[in-house]
């Protein structure tokens, strides 16, 4: 099958082309060459804007309504998946945030169910906490919290059919546990955590390779006491950042994305169930969350992760970055991609990967989501 795209940018891993032909076969880009003599089978007008790789989102707690923490079931992996595609993510991982060991157990074996029935999107699971520090707990309860301990260990450890991504502090863990996680194929990633400095750089030595939404819910970065931030800023690991004008200012977005480069820099979303819908306020774990502003707060003044979608976060990172949009598309889809050991796969336009694409117009609002090479969600 051929697709044709013209009137517009097509953003390839050496950089954007103008028209472009894609071929696919079940679902897997075979080819990609300048517009030929072949008559398509689809041709697309861009009409002056951009076709980029489907967005690759590692946290994911809700959407459409649902709540992942509160519906750990397929239907709920495939809501959430579904309501994210109408913004350009073609890749995800539903995100249970602090929660009791069986939740946890069926949240994995959902994700494991979801991905064996071929629910579009969904490549794996991320465990956020709670494995994490109380005084950084954010949103998160307080009687969740608690130690990694050897039943939970040999759970995350187990064969799973996706990625799994684990959050945990590393301060409250130990050294030994963090490189059994990454030696069975865990992901894991700093966050909600007060550890210092050398703390960090010791559990990045044991193996850890991410920050979950850097500088907000850790330690922050002082001149004499660098904390996890630091730690992150002088390590070769991926950040994920939240780019919505509320969890980080404008200036520390941009001195991130300088300080990591795109290929250190992933944007997420820490969506909440009411991405997709006009709910003015959701329950979570017994809160009454309100949705105000396109922000998602506690009565306290917590936020409580976000009512941010991925077309969104690039759109906002290109604004106050003032990046070339290919290079803000790296942080959306391939710096993901390659965090989650997927890049073989996902997160570019190129032959062997899969069918992926989002269609933004001009102004970067999405247009239509392909995955696999299917239309799984188009603007009317």
């Amino acid at each position: 099958m051929i697709f044709r795209f013209h009137n517009g940018q097509v953003v390839l891993p050496d950089g954007p082309t103008g028209d472009a032909d894609i071929m696919i076969a079940d679902g897997i880009v075979t080819a990609v060459t300048p517009v030929g003599g072949t008559p398509a089978d689809r041709e697309i007008d861009l009409d002056g804007g951009w076709l980029l790789p489907g967005f690759v989102d590692t946290q994911v707690n809700g959407g459409g309504g649902v709540l992942f923490n509160d519906q750990v079931d397929v239907e709920a992996i495939a809501a959430i998946g579904a309501a994210h595609a109408r913004f350009g993510t073609t890749a995800f991982l539903p995100t249970l945030i602090s929660d009791t060991p069986a939740q946890i157990a069926a949240a994995l074996a959902a994700v494991d169910t979801a991905i064996g029935q071929g629910v579009a999107g969904v490549v794996g699971i991320h465990i956020e906490g709670p494995f994490i520090n109380e005084v950084k707990r954010g949103i998160h309860e307080a009687h969740r919290i608690r130690r990694l301990d050897t039943d939970t260990l040999a759970t995350l450890t187990a064969p799973h059919r996706g990625r799994v991504m684990l959050t945990l502090a590393p301060e409250l863990c130990d050294e030994d546990d963090i490189r059994t996680l990454v030696r069975h194929g865990v992901i894991v990633s700093a966050g909600h955590s007060d550890a210092t400095y050398d703390e960090t750089q010791r559990a990045i030595g044991a193996g850890l390779t991410g920050f979950t939404h850097l500088f907000n819910a850790m330690s922050p970065l002082h001149h004499r006491h660098p904390g996890a931030v630091g730690a992150a800023f002088d390590s070769d690991v991926y950040c994920g950042l939240i780019v919505d004008d509320v969890h980080l200012h404008p200036a520390v977005v941009r001195l991130a994305v300088r300080a990591k480069g795109k290929e250190r820099i992933m944007l997420i979303t820490d969506a909440m169930p009411s991405v997709g819908t006009d709910v003015s306020e959701f329950m979570l774990q017994g809160k009454r969350i309100a949705v105000k502003d396109g922000v998602c707060i506690f009565e306290d003044g917590t936020l409580a992760g976000t009512h941010l979608d991925m077309a969104s976060a690039l759109r906002k990172t290109a604004q106050v970055t003032g990046l070339p949009v290919p290079d803000v598309s790296t942080m959306a889809s391939g710096t993901p991609a390659t965090f989650l050991s997927l890049r073989d796969r996902i997160g570019a336009i190129a032959p062997g990967q899969r069918a992926d694409w989002v269609w933004m117009d001009a102004g970067l609002t999405p247009r239509t989501t392909w995955i696999g090479g299917r239309t799984v969600s188009e603007a009317a």
